[in-house]
């Protein structure tokens, strides 16, 4: 039962121990990923690697909060 609970993490392990261990550190010290420290070796470690990630907090000049619909 219990282990039939922990599977999925195990499974993850062993699949990717690095990415696994670096999130589950990240978690226990509760880092956030946007503070500065984090988000600049970040940066630089996507910039190395060539992946992209999304810009967050821009709406393409859409105002950001609530929005109003009508629902027929």
């Amino acid at each position: 039962m219990f282990i039939d609970e922990l599977s999925p993490i195990f499974k993850q392990l062993t699949q990717h121990p690095v990415s696994f261990l670096g999130g589950f550190v990240s978690g226990v010290l509760r880092l956030n990923l946007a503070d500065d420290p984090v988000k600049g070796w970040l940066d630089k470690q996507i910039g190395a690697t060539g992946f992209t990630t999304p810009t967050t907090g821009s709406n393409n000049g859409k105002a950001s909060g609530p929005q109003q619909i009508s629902i027929d």
